[in-house]
Protein backbone atom coordinates (compact mmCIF):
# COMPACT_ATOMS: atom_id res chain seq x y z
CA UNK A 1 0.00 0.00 0.00
CA UNK A 2 3.17 1.97 0.20
CA UNK A 3 3.36 1.71 -3.02
CA UNK A 4 -0.06 2.94 -4.17
CA UNK A 5 0.05 5.92 -1.85
CA UNK A 6 3.14 7.36 -3.54
CA UNK A 7 1.73 6.96 -6.73
CA UNK A 8 -1.73 8.34 -5.85
CA UNK A 9 0.53 11.93 -4.43
CA UNK A 10 2.59 12.25 -7.47
CA UNK A 11 -0.08 11.34 -9.69
CA UNK A 12 -2.31 14.13 -9.10
CA UNK A 13 0.68 16.58 -10.20
CA UNK A 14 1.47 14.88 -13.45
CA UNK A 15 -0.49 11.21 -14.78
CA UNK A 16 -1.83 11.45 -17.91
CA UNK A 17 -4.66 8.57 -19.32
CA UNK A 18 -5.42 7.30 -22.80
CA UNK A 19 -7.85 5.21 -24.10
CA UNK A 20 -6.77 2.52 -26.25
CA UNK A 21 -9.02 -0.08 -27.46
CA UNK A 22 -11.27 -0.91 -24.39
CA UNK A 23 -8.17 -0.01 -21.92
CA UNK A 24 -7.68 3.34 -19.95
CA UNK A 25 -3.95 2.93 -19.76
CA UNK A 26 -2.94 5.88 -17.10
CA UNK A 27 1.03 6.85 -17.19
CA UNK A 28 3.40 8.80 -15.66
CA UNK A 29 7.13 9.03 -15.51
CA UNK A 30 8.93 10.68 -12.75
CA UNK A 31 12.93 10.61 -10.94
CA UNK A 32 13.26 7.48 -8.89
CA UNK A 33 14.38 10.21 -5.86
CA UNK A 34 10.57 10.82 -5.40
CA UNK A 35 10.42 7.18 -3.95
CA UNK A 36 11.60 6.77 -0.38
CA UNK A 37 14.57 4.54 0.26
CA UNK A 38 12.16 1.95 2.17
CA UNK A 39 9.72 1.92 -0.95
CA UNK A 40 12.74 1.67 -3.41
CA UNK A 41 14.29 -0.74 -1.68
CA UNK A 42 10.96 -3.10 -1.75
CA UNK A 43 10.44 -3.03 -5.24
CA UNK A 44 13.93 -3.29 -6.14
CA UNK A 45 14.92 0.68 -7.46
CA UNK A 46 17.52 2.01 -7.35
CA UNK A 47 17.32 5.66 -6.36
CA UNK A 48 19.27 7.87 -8.24
CA UNK A 49 19.05 11.66 -9.28
CA UNK A 50 19.32 10.01 -13.12
CA UNK A 51 17.11 7.24 -12.77
CA UNK A 52 13.49 8.10 -13.45
CA UNK A 53 10.85 5.32 -13.25
CA UNK A 54 7.81 4.86 -15.60
CA UNK A 55 4.42 4.05 -14.23
CA UNK A 56 1.76 2.32 -16.30
CA UNK A 57 -1.80 1.15 -14.96
CA UNK A 58 -4.04 -0.65 -17.30
CA UNK A 59 -7.95 -0.59 -16.67
CA UNK A 60 -10.56 -1.76 -18.39
CA UNK A 61 -12.79 1.39 -19.74
CA UNK A 62 -15.99 0.32 -18.30
CA UNK A 63 -15.09 -2.00 -15.42
CA UNK A 64 -12.24 0.13 -14.29
CA UNK A 65 -10.68 -3.17 -12.67
CA UNK A 66 -7.28 -3.41 -12.98
CA UNK A 67 -5.87 -5.61 -16.39
CA UNK A 68 -3.02 -8.22 -16.11
CA UNK A 69 -0.99 -7.79 -19.25
CA UNK A 70 2.57 -7.59 -20.82
CA UNK A 71 4.02 -4.52 -21.52
CA UNK A 72 7.68 -4.37 -23.56
CA UNK A 73 9.14 -1.19 -24.50
CA UNK A 74 11.57 1.30 -25.54
CA UNK A 75 12.75 4.86 -24.86
CA UNK A 76 14.80 6.56 -27.61
CA UNK A 77 15.89 10.14 -27.03
CA UNK A 78 16.19 13.06 -29.35
CA UNK A 79 19.26 12.26 -31.05
CA UNK A 80 17.82 8.27 -31.34
CA UNK A 81 19.74 6.93 -29.13
CA UNK A 82 17.18 3.89 -27.95
CA UNK A 83 16.96 2.20 -24.54
CA UNK A 84 15.16 -0.85 -23.72
CA UNK A 85 12.30 -0.42 -20.82
CA UNK A 86 11.95 -3.48 -18.63
CA UNK A 87 8.84 -3.60 -17.02
CA UNK A 88 7.68 -5.18 -14.26
CA UNK A 89 4.54 -6.27 -12.43
CA UNK A 90 3.51 -5.17 -9.12
CA UNK A 91 0.67 -6.04 -7.42
CA UNK A 92 -1.26 -4.90 -4.48
CA UNK A 93 -4.32 -5.74 -3.24
CA UNK A 94 -6.98 -5.00 -6.75
CA UNK A 95 -4.43 -2.46 -7.93
CA UNK A 96 -1.64 -3.61 -10.87
CA UNK A 97 1.02 -1.52 -11.34
CA UNK A 98 3.92 -2.06 -13.90
CA UNK A 99 7.38 -0.06 -13.58
CA UNK A 100 10.14 0.33 -15.68
CA UNK A 101 13.38 2.23 -14.53
CA UNK A 102 15.17 4.16 -16.91
CA UNK A 103 18.39 6.11 -16.49
CA UNK A 104 18.99 9.50 -18.20
CA UNK A 105 20.99 12.69 -18.37
CA UNK A 106 19.96 16.08 -17.45
CA UNK A 107 17.23 17.75 -19.69
CA UNK A 108 17.00 14.55 -21.73
CA UNK A 109 13.83 14.14 -23.36
CA UNK A 110 12.44 10.35 -24.60
CA UNK A 111 10.07 9.62 -26.93
CA UNK A 112 8.64 6.39 -25.17
CA UNK A 113 6.73 3.44 -26.87
CA UNK A 114 5.03 1.07 -24.94
CA UNK A 115 3.61 -2.33 -26.29
CA UNK A 116 0.57 -3.80 -24.38
CA UNK A 117 -0.65 -7.10 -24.58
CA UNK A 118 -2.94 -9.30 -22.62
CA UNK A 119 -3.10 -12.68 -25.19
CA UNK A 120 -6.04 -10.93 -26.84
CA UNK A 121 -5.79 -7.52 -27.77
CA UNK A 122 -2.50 -5.32 -28.21
CA UNK A 123 -2.04 -1.47 -28.11
CA UNK A 124 0.76 0.75 -28.17
CA UNK A 125 0.86 3.99 -25.82
CA UNK A 126 3.14 6.82 -26.99
CA UNK A 127 4.25 9.75 -24.81
CA UNK A 128 7.03 12.12 -24.30
CA UNK A 129 9.00 12.98 -21.03
CA UNK A 130 11.88 15.20 -20.41
CA UNK A 131 13.88 14.27 -17.20
CA UNK A 132 15.68 16.61 -15.26
CA UNK A 133 18.31 16.06 -12.61
CA UNK A 134 17.31 17.53 -9.64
Amino acid sequence: MLLVSLFFSVATLAEQKETLGDWDVHYIAFDSTFITPDIAKHYGIVRSKYNGVINISVLNTESQIAQSAVLTGTARNLLGVSKKLLFKEIKEGDAIYYLAVIAFSDQETFRISVDINDGKDKQVLKFQHKFYVE
